[in-house]
């Protein structure tokens, strides 16, 4: 099953929260607003701001806010910052995963395309698409969400 961190889950639930915010908004405040414990929003925060999602300002008046509006932050971009590149598995063209059946494997080197499908379709949902509970024109299911296995 692909299933996402628990810490991604979080930091798109902050994200969100900080679109609702006037200003800065604080971790503590954050935490307290998305019912997760304040160290480990701080933790999430802090991987986003060093890919640029939030930006943080210091001081008695410090705080977080969006690096740019939830309409240009792509889900994919979430999930990178947060647990690294997407892939369903490890055996990626340039990856640095090993495999001790690589060279008796038959689909070696050929889960790329379906990885890059993944990729594309997750960064065509923004978080402006998450909090409107909307896919974007064009991206569409082959069957209702609430019948998918």
């Amino acid at each position: 099953m692909l299933k996402l961190s628990r810490l991604t889950d979080y930091a798109v639930a902050a994200l969100v929260r900080l679109s609702a915010a006037e200003g800065v908004e604080t971790s503590p405040g954050i935490a307290a607003a998305i019912g997760v414990p304040e160290p480990t929003v701080a933790k999430v925060l802090k991987a986003l701001a060093g890919q640029g999602l939030v930006i943080s300002t210091r001081g008695a008046r410090g705080g977080y806010r969006l690096g740019r509006p939830l309409s240009g932050i792509a889900v994919a971009e979430v999930i990178c910052a947060i647990d690294g590149p997407i892939a369903l598995t490890s055996c990626v063209e340039g990856g640095s995963g090993t495999c001790e059946s690589q060279s008796l494997c038959p689909v070696a080197g050929r889960w790329d395309p379906v990885n890059q499908a993944i990729r594309e379709a997750l960064s065509n949902i923004t978080l402006a698409d998450m909090a409107a509970a909307a896919l974007p024109p064009g991206l569409r299911l082959s069957q209702p969400i609430n019948e998918v296995a």
